[in-house]
């Protein structure tokens, strides 16, 4: 990478009329606001379709290739013809400031069956088609596993009946007759999903912005994954894990996090030439410029719970071929443009690992400050260039938040003896930005509440939490010229504005 800076939010943080951000005005006008300000990336979290079941998290998802349906815009399903303009006047008075994720579910799922019964009528899908047929690797499975989800109201497919779980040939067949037009109403959901993504980040691209995107390296169980690859996970005949992942005790939770989700068969990912692995990172370097591995020592060796416990306390580390693997994705694609999520206790494998494929970890600054200061790698004349530099992530509280919240009153001496000065809480978020954008560092990454100078109120995720995560939003007119233009001096005095 070249010296250079980006802003992180989430789509559903983005402002618009209908209870959560979408691909629509508000997405292109942060778009120009990236432009104006010289920023080279914007960072998302995974786009795929979450469930309430998880909490809303974009980490709990149905599948790691589809869409997740509340990002498609209504404006410009009816700039298509797909929608009437009185279809978006009947929208729900929705809060502004956070996502109403229960409501917008079900105003969405309404608004995308009249685009469909509209759609039914248009006389050239010959797009659509070609979609249908570039993507039946994945869409074909997806779209029958959501068709019967939704058929059986949400239970998990393992709990399904006997053919149906197991997928025997003469049962899929059945429910492919028995779905057909709900089958063909969710792929008919994912093409719109991603003509309005791809179009969001050409208009990007155009104006040499980089979209990183994010991989979670699980799946959910109750995914179109799971159901259609048993064979990759460690399952037992009725088709539930025999153990599930997390990471043990840490600083986020002194029990651990226990995620639930299963573990890869990684014997039978190799014998298969880790094809669906492959598949997977092809889609994901498809749909983004950069793309962000979640939890990557997990492909190094990953933390294993035995179905049933009730915290990650008791489980074991256990190896995965990551060697193996990297040589396989080498071979498929002529590069790798990958950011490794190297958070937390990092083992010498994982290190020589990133360092072999020149992959950049991350530095956190809101980490720096504690019992090993002055030597903390996070800290910025400890940095190496070949890395990504936050202020604060998603996972963490915003840059204010944590000095006014969480930082202990040593933590909090040690960043002004760090600065030089005194400085009071509301204006740390600025030289936590210094801080970052000096740094050797190639890239900066400021997530747009240490942009604004928000606190814990708009903290996007508190891990190990389920309760009232991923609802912040940006209200329209908050990033002013003011917000603007420190964003657009930083860049430039510290030589990272795109060209």
């Amino acid at each position: 990478m070249k010296r250079a800076s980006g802003v992180f939010i989430h789509i559903t943080s983005l402002p618009s009329n209908f209870g959560v951000g979408d691909f629509g005005p508000a997405a292109y006008k942060f778009a120009d606001f990236l432009n104006e300000t010289r920023q080279s990336y914007w960072q998302v979290l995974p786009l795929t379709q979450s469930d309430p079941v998880g909490g809303n998290s974009p980490y709990f998802c149905l599948s790691s290739f589809a869409g997740n349906k509340i990002l498609i815009s209504p404006e410009i399903m009816q700039s298509d013809g797909l929608l009437g303009s009185h279809d978006l006047e009947c929208a729900p008075a929705f809060p502004r400031n956070v996502v109403d994720y229960q409501g917008v579910q079900a105003y969405k799922e309404k608004l995308l069956e009249r685009a469909f019964d509209s759609f039914k009528g248009f006389s050239n899908k010959e797009d659509f088609h070609r979609f249908c047929s570039e993507n039946s690797g994945w869409l074909d499975d997806y779209s029958l596993f959501a068709a019967v989800r939704r058929n059986f109201n949400g239970k998990v497919w393992s709990e399904w009946p006997n053919g149906m779980r197991d997928r025997m040939p003469d049962e899929i067949q059945k429910l492919k007759r028995y779905l057909g037009e709900n089958i063909e109403f969710e792929k008919f959901v994912q093409y719109v999903f991603f003509k309005q993504w791809f179009n969001l980040k050409r208009y990007c691209n155009e104006r040499g912005i980089q979209i990183i995107g994010d991989l979670p390296i699980y799946v959910n169980l109750d995914s179109a994954d799971a159901w259609a690859n048993p064979n990759i996970f460690k399952l037992n005949d009725k088709k539930s894990p025999l153990f599930v992942g997390g990471v043990p005790p840490d600083y986020f939770s002194s029990t651990g996090q226990l995620w639930g989700n299963p573990v890869y068969d990684w014997d039978e990912l190799r014998k298969t030439g880790y094809e669906w692995w492959v598949r997977r990172t092809g889609f994901m370097f498809k749909t983004f410029d950069t793309v962000r591995i979640d939890h990557f020592r997990g492909l190094v060796a990953y933390w294993e719970v035995a179905a049933g416990e009730k915290t990650a306390i008791n489980g074991k580390w256990v190896k995965a071929p990551a060697e193996d693997l990297f040589k396989t994705l080498f071979n498929n694609f002529h590069k790798l443009p990958v950011i490794a999520e190297d958070l937390g206790t990092i083992t010498p494998d994982v290190t020589e690992l990133m360092y072999r494929y020149g992959f950049p970890g991350m530095k956190v600054l809101s980490f720096a400050f504690g019992s090993d200061f002055p030597r903390c790698i996070y800290l910025i004349h400890n940095h190496v260039k070949n890395s990504v530099v936050y202020t604060t992530t998603h996972d963490t509280n915003t840059a204010r938040g944590w000095f006014e919240r969480e930082a202990s009153q040593e933590e909090r001496k040690r960043v002004l003896r760090y600065i030089g000065r005194d400085v009071q809480a509301k204006d740390i978020h600025v030289e936590f930005m210094r801080m970052a954008m000096s740094s050797v560092a190639d890239l900066v990454v400021t997530p747009m509440q240490d942009v604004l100078g928000l606190g814990e109120e708009a903290r996007m995720n508190k891990p190990a939490t389920t309760e009232g995560n991923w609802e912040w939003r940006l209200l329209p007119g908050q990033a002013t010229h003011s917000v603007a233009r420190t964003l657009a001096e930083m860049t430039e005095i510290y030589e990272r504005a795109k060209g």
